[in-house]
């Protein structure tokens, strides 16, 4: 029987699927600053949007799932060398830690508005509390982490049942929880928070991708893992398919048959993703299954790249976006704008340096996107190294 690989080599497959994700990631990003429409249309409007735009967007979608799910594996591998006493202070810290970063370090990035009179409630924001809560869960028996995840995941849709009823409406802590939908709530005079992403269904999605992470012991060898991720993929993608097909359940938006036969195939894969809902879970885990199936045995220039990426995700992230929103900036008074101008556009906008309509075409997105990458490249390996030749700085564990 050929023996299971080493734990090294295990993390690094996960590694490098999550630096796949980080690089589409920075594209839906790219495209939020740049692109002509980004702030007065929706790319996945069916009645507006082209092909290119749309798949831009959809392919996007595979991003915060997988990285939660792998977030959820990453963490039990670190149950494989720490006590649960000592693994559950340090989620609990490092929840705490995501979402003040995310309220005070990630907003500044999206917004550059040092007032923060706009708080979004983002991924990173929703990886923190999910973390928080398994911090908590993780004292529990396997089963049962699994058996609340897998409730979450598969039922979390029957609360779109009450908020499809005549004159239902939401409250703070019902967005919060399920609903979201960038609905803004005043905390102090002018000042707002933005919840994009209720956290239910992600914590779900986390407990799933901890258990998950049992496939990547001693238990199971390469090609028993391989032959699983495979069935896994398959299935979560059939499963996607017959749910979609059957129109009742799994998503609060059903699919429509459209002008001709490519837009229905969209308006078939225009799944939720605020909030996540199952079929949209489905269409993108399955996937990422089959690819982590694959990338176990591929080692190239390319998956050394996506590893560096993949090893230091939450550095990128934040360096990412303040790099688009800078060099969007530097755009923006390249079109001759002033800063009184860029002031004057936030009272209906909350991103400093955009107005709405303007902006560029998709080839000019693709086009910084790669710059964006090739950038933070250098940036991101030099903080790997140092990462690497640093362990015994216990804050680097928290970035």
């Amino acid at each position: 029987m050929q023996q299971p690989l080493t734990l090294q080599k295990r993390i690094e497959s996960i590694d490098v699927l999550r630096g796949i994700v980080m690089v589409i990631m920075a594209l839906d990003h790219t495209r939020d600053y740049f692109h002509i429409s980004a702030n007065t249309d929706d790319p996945l409007n069916l009645a507006t949007t082209t092909p290119a735009l749309f798949f831009t967007r959809w392919f996007t979608h595979f991003c915060a799932p997988i990285f939660v799910f792998l977030s959820g594996t990453s963490i039990y591998l670190q149950s494989l060398r720490k006590t649960k006493k000592t693994l559950s202070i340090f989620l609990i810290k490092r929840g705490l830690w995501l979402i003040t970063a995310e309220w005070i370090i990630i907003s500044l990035g999206w917004t550059f508005n040092p007032l923060y009179n706009v708080i979004p409630f983002q991924v990173i924001w929703a990886i923190g509390i999910s973390m928080l809560i398994l911090g908590f869960a993780i004292r529990l028996p396997f089963k049962i982490i699994f058996a609340i995840g897998l409730l979450i995941v598969a039922g979390h849709n029957l609360l779109d049942i009450p908020e499809s009823a005549p004159g239902f409406k939401t409250n703070f802590w019902w967005d919060l929880l399920h609903h979201g939908q960038f609905a803004p709530y005043a905390f102090a005079p002018n000042h707002y928070a933005l919840i994009v992403y209720p956290f239910l269904a992600w914590t779900g999605l986390m407990l799933l991708g901890y258990c998950f992470g049992v496939f990547f012991t001693q238990k199971f060898s390469v090609d028993q893992r391989r032959k699983i991720f495979i069935r896994l993929g398959l299935g979560l993608i059939f499963f996607f398919a017959a749910l979609r097909l059957i129109n009742i359940y799994g998503d609060p938006v059903a699919w429509t048959t459209q002008g001709d036969s490519l837009y229905t195939f969209l308006s078939f894969i225009k799944v939720n993703k605020y909030p996540p809902s199952l079929v949209y879970m489905c269409i993108t885990i399955g996937p990422a299954l089959l690819m982590l199936a694959f990338l176990e045995k591929i080692k190239n220039s390319f998956t050394d790249k996506m590893l560096v990426f993949g090893r230091t995700a939450f550095f990128y992230y934040i360096i990412h976006l303040y790099l688009i929103h800078f060099i969007s900036a530097v755009c923006f008074f390249a079109r001759g704008h002033s800063l009184q101008d860029a002031i004057t556009a936030m009272q209906n906008l909350p991103f400093m340096f955009q107005i709405p309509g303007e902006g560029y075409s998709l080839w000019i997105v693709y086009l910084v996107w790669i710059c964006v990458i090739i950038l933070l490249y250098p940036l991101c390996k030099w903080y790997d190294k140092y990462k690497t030749n640093h362990k015994e700085k216990w804050w680097l564990s928290y970035l």
